[in-house]
């Protein structure tokens, strides 16, 4: 079996990759302050301030591919502590790209999709980027860092969607228990974005993995929609009530960080070369369902705990 490193393992984009790949791959999340406790995966703490350090864990463990998804994702958060943001979302991406190329090791480096200005829609992997905020300035600039470290590493631009653990709540997580809980919520009908479901973003990663893809691509869904939008088709499936979802506008949240009205990509890049297309809400919302009654979030809920 493949052997796969997770950096940010006790993410929920990590837990559901690992949760996606277990069968198929041998699985090690990268973690610092918190263990995971999850079947057919193991825990590790990862140093990763060091690409010295970083490459001689490596070639200890000698992972056939590492998943960079551990940073700062807050953009509030970004805002307030921007030192601190640049160092979690760019000064370690490109440590860790660094110690990645020399072990030779093939490197998928998790982007997002907040690097545009938001005034068109679907936007391409040749558009100049456009940040509006410290969290969208310091993932480019790890972009920017992880190519010139490792020319070869894939990059993937993103926003997806997943469940979330005890200690992290994901955007459909709050969604279903607001409503399971009969608390209304307000969902902006005016910012769009092209959710993707994690699982599914981690088998198109590493299906350009496997044709040796290397650059920038798009890994998002097939359809753009409105935050207001997917919480009624999530309400929809999940048999919820659709009134509790209230329609807002983000110029009335009054967040501190000012962020981009459109966020979807354009996914051609890929469907062109992997010749198939990734898939639209309702599907990903179906497969969410399904975990869900495979017992997905249960495990989830007490897999992360302190170190």
């Amino acid at each position: 079996m493949k052997r796969l490193l997770i950096t940010g393992g006790s993410g929920l984009l990590a837990l559901n990759w690992a949760c996606c790949m277990r069968e198929d791959c041998e699985i090690h999340l990268g973690t610092h302050l918190h263990r995971v406790n999850l079947a057919g995966t193991r825990s590790m703490r990862l140093d990763m301030d060091s690409s010295e350090a970083l490459a001689a864990q490596l070639a200890r463990l000698q992972p056939g591919i590492i998943v960079h998804t551990a940073g700062m994702t807050s953009v509030d958060r970004c805002e307030q502590q921007p030192d601190a943001a640049l160092y979690a979302n760019a000064v370690l991406a490109r440590q860790v790209a660094l110690a990645a190329r020399v072990q030779s090791i093939r490197l998928i480096h998790i982007s997002t999709d907040h690097l545009f200005s938001g005034d068109r829609p679907l936007v391409s992997e040749e558009a100049v980027p456009e940040p509006l905020n410290v969290y969208a300035r310091t993932k480019l600039q790890a972009e920017q860092w992880v190519q010139q470290a490792n020319p070869d590493a894939l990059i993937v631009r993103t926003n997806f969607f997943g469940w979330g653990h005890a200690r992290r709540q994901s955007f459909s997580d709050w969604i279903i228990a607001s409503l399971r809980s009969g608390q209304s919520v307000t969902m902006f009908d005016d910012v769009y974005f092209t959710p993707i479901l994690a699982d599914t973003l981690a088998k198109a990663a590493h299906a350009l993995v496997a044709v040796n893809a290397g650059g920038i691509f798009n890994v998002v869904g097939d359809e753009r929609i409105s935050k207001y939008e997917f919480g009624r088709r999530v309400a929809r499936r999940f048999g919820l009530d659709e009134t509790l979802i209230r329609r807002g506008k983000i110029a009335g949240a009054q967040l501190s960080a000012s962020r981009p009205h459109d966020m979807s990509l354009d996914n051609r890049k890929i469907k062109t070369l992997l010749n198939a297309g990734l898939g639209d809400v309702d599907g990903f919302l179906d497969e969410l369902y399904r975990q869900e009654r495979l017992g997905r979030p249960g495990e989830f809920k007490t897999a992360v705990v302190e170190q």
